[in-house]
């Protein structure tokens, strides 16, 4: 390609960049947290089975900022297994995430957010769900596959205790959450979890109503399939809770679909636990890879902007790389081969030596700081970012944030 066909892309990328810049607030930022507790709700929101999921730390956040006020935010965020069922309409807030010790399970999701008129929408997320194996002890709980026949026994053993106590009113199995296996003193025995919901009973069996006021529950069983113990807690409603102070989209009130068990056998063949929706729309989004579940593959920005801001400004600069990290040296070839005399022959103004200094230090400055610089060059009246600080910057990284629970 040619110098001129050359210069006319570089201009083109300029003028691109000109109009959307990054940046990288802190991971523990109140414009992070609101993304990422956004991202939380609408993520459990699309979980039609298992347990909600609390945010356990924000690793990575970028916005794309537009002149149009129109920014996308992509974040990466971690997540925990909490004991409220995605019934259960107790608010995230004021559920219990489970401990390592009785096999937590984390999710790791990257979403896209676009904030449109000051709202918070999720345009596309990919998650995986994984069992974390740490601080696992000798005698603690094991989950067993929800599709175990024997522990499935047990399920529907225990929930025939619980029918026998109840007046008026017989429940049906929903969704079995977990089943695990423990050896205590006296053996092994089975904890499980389980969702019934109220049911119309024939001597043909039972079917579930199919009402969105049918009443549902979560109970808890212990012990074997002939001696054992059930607790059931009632849901008084199936309306969501939305937090206040939530700037998401309230979305229309349909209870969450799931399936009904209808034989011994769960349709979770072989799971240990339910995951979280995997993905929604990452290619359509040119931010996310349907393929990767690492936010590394998530848009990389930024020495190519700053080589295409200043290529575009000098093209000699852009037809020799050379030339734009040391000016001097393009315009004295000599110079190049021998720079110390360049050196004494001309006192490097400061401005050279300034910018020199920062083009060599860049390279292990966090992105967050070239990303904010460069915004500010490309679009200084769009980008609303913070006064160009002439002390020393310290290295100190933005992100990750804090770990709220382990």
């Amino acid at each position: 390609m040619n110098l001129l066909g050359i210069t006319v892309v570089l201009v083109l990328l300029a003028g691109v960049w000109a109009q959307v810049s990054v940046l990288r607030p802190e991971c523990d930022s109140p414009e992070a947290e609101e993304a990422a507790l956004v991202a939380q709700d609408y993520l459990n929101a699309q979980h039609a089975h298992g347990y909600k999921y609390a945010l356990n730390r924000i690793e990575d956040i970028k916005v794309f900022t537009k002149p149009d006020g129109d920014n996308t935010y992509v974040l990466e965020v971690d997540l925990l297994e909490t004991d409220c069922h995605v019934l259960d309409p107790t608010p995230i807030a004021n559920c219990t995430v489970r401990p390592k010790a009785l096999t937590a399970v984390e999710g790791d999701c990257d979403v896209v957010l676009k904030k449109v008129g000051g709202a918070l929408t999720v345009t596309a997320f990919k998650c995986k769900t994984e069992e974390s194996t740490e601080d696992l002890c000798l005698g603690c709980p094991t989950l067993l596959p929800l599709n175990d026949t024997t522990a499935l026994d047990f399920v529907h053993a225990s929930l025939a205790t619980f029918n026998n106590m109840t007046v008026d009113v017989t429940y049906t199995v929903l969704e079995v959450g977990r089943m695990s296996s423990q050896v205590v003193s006296g053996g092994p025995i089975y904890v499980a979890e389980y969702v019934v919901v109220e049911a119309n009973c024939t001597d043909d069996g039972c079917v579930p109503l199919n009402d969105a006021m049918a009443v549902r529950g979560i109970c808890s069983a212990r012990g074997l399939t002939a001696d054992h113990s059930v607790d059931c807690r009632m849901f008084s409603t199936l309306m969501p809770v939305v937090d206040a102070n939530s700037t998401a989209a309230a979305a229309p009130v349909v209870p969450p679909v799931v399936h009904v068990q209808t034989s011994s056998l769960s349709h979770k063949h072989g799971l240990r636990h339910h995951k979280l929706t995997a993905h929604h729309d990452p290619h359509l989004s040119g931010l996310l890879s349907a393929e990767s579940a690492e936010s590394a593959e998530v848009v990389p920005v930024a020495p190519a902007v700053v080589d295409a801001a200043a290529a575009a400004a000098d093209p000699a600069a852009a037809a020799d790389p050379a030339a734009a990290a040391d000016p001097a040296a393009a315009a004295d070839p000599a110079a190049a081969a021998d720079p110390a005399p360049a050196a004494a022959a001309d006192p490097a103004p400061a401005a050279d030596s300034v910018s020199a200094s920062f083009a060599s230090a860049s390279a292990e400055v966090p992105v967050a700081v070239v990303k904010r610089d460069v915004a500010a060059v490309l679009a200084p009246e769009v980008v609303d970012t913070p006064a160009i600080q002439t002390d020393p910057i310290a290295l100190v990284p933005v992100c990750p944030g804090r770990v709220r629970f382990f």
